[in-house]
């Protein structure tokens, strides 16, 4: 039994309590915390777990093992540097930072401190990724020649209303950051990281928003094979994300909900989620929180175990590599732009 933390009570808390109660034999809620007396309040009546009403009575809790910090992103670097001081165990939600030097410093944070770090980028434990990533590696569609990413996704404006909300100051991000950050994890989960991208991103006139509701780019991959990404909060109604991958053998092509492999020599495979909703539309929480238990659970082993999580802050930089990368071409107008990890410009 892992006594676990909660600190940031808002609107992504919901997923990750439901996978707390399923993981119910494994972990312990020892408190949840938010600056706002308010949101104490709401949530404790709503889910009957404990609240605290200083962050610090979480972290000088030396039964408390490990925290789950679901705040905005401009706050993640302090929180993290605060628990990996005190001892405990982090599972961030992404995005790691607002910026890459921010994010690599709570990367280093954690690793300086001997903690572990886990992010929620949960499609990676979605059985339709699995069972794509299985296939792959046992070479079902031979070489990859061509890959393409795509979220189609619906925000009214009154989502942007709300402070902070697509600002590079709390968020550090639009789209990218905030939605495809998924889809893109997943796809270098399957493919690994591209070399180069030649991106455009902007705010469309569905917004009004500081940062970019609509981005596109071309990705060339170390094999030589080509990509494409594309990302929108300006779908409506919300249409499913997909991935392709187009292979020398076949193509595997996997959606919000299954992955469909079909092979030149009339062999196919289907692999189901099992999971309803992906909160593609007006709802950004109308998803199953199966694929958060299936992290969590993850999470908790690697404690158990003494391993990284499945997706650590390491494996996290990788996605955000991407992502800065896309952004800085279309800042340069569509000049390909190298994808770098690392501080010195190198890869992982």
């Amino acid at each position: 039994m892992v006594r676990i933390g909660i600190v940031g009570l808002g609107m992504a808390a919901a997923p990750h309590v439901a996978a707390l109660r399923a993981l119910g034999s494994h972990v312990e809620v020892a408190g949840a915390f938010s600056p706002s007396p308010e949101r104490r309040a709401a949530f404790g009546q709503a889910h009957g777990l404990p609240v605290a009403e200083r962050l610090e009575a979480l972290l000088d809790d030396r039964s408390i093992e490990a925290v789950l910090i679901l705040t905005p992103p401009a706050t993640h670097l302090d929180l993290v540097r605060r628990a990996a001081a005190a001892g405990k165990h982090i599972l961030l939600e992404k995005p790691l930072e607002v910026d890459p030097a921010r994010s690599r410093a709570l990367v280093e944070a954690a690793e300086g401190a001997g903690v572990r770090l886990g992010v929620v980028l949960q499609n990676r434990f979605r059985p339709s990724v699995e069972g794509a990533l299985r296939l792959l590696r046992e070479g079902a569609i031979g070489e990859v020649v061509s890959v393409s990413a795509r979220l189609s996704n619906w925000r009214p404006q009154s989502y942007y209303d709300e402070a902070g909300r697509g600002t590079r100051a709390r968020d550090g991000g639009g789209v990218l950051l905030t939605q495809g950050i998924h889809t893109l994890d997943a796809m270098i989960a399957l493919v690994g990281l591209p070399d180069e991208v030649a991106g455009f991103a902007t705010t469309s006139r569905a917004h009004r928003m500081e940062t970019e509701d609509v981005a596109h780019a071309a990705l060339r991959f170390p094999n030589g094979a080509l990509g494409a990404v594309s990302a929108t909060t300006a779908a409506f109604p919300g249409f499913p994300d997909a991935i392709d991958l187009f292979g020398t053998l076949g193509s595997l092509r996997l959606d919000s909900s299954s992955v469909a492999v079909m092979l030149a020599d009339g062999r196919q495979w289907r692999i189901e989620d099992g999971t309803v909703g992906n909160g593609t539309g007006a709802d950004p929480m109308a998803f199953s929180s199966a694929n958060h238990q299936r992290l969590l659970a993850d999470f908790l082993d690697s404690l158990t175990e003494g391993r990284e999580p499945r997706v650590s802050g390491r494996e996290a930089l990788k996605v955000h590599a991407l992502i800065d990368a896309i952004l800085a071409s279309s800042q340069a107008s569509g000049a390909p732009t190298r994808v770098a990890v690392g501080p010195a410009g190198d890869r992982v």
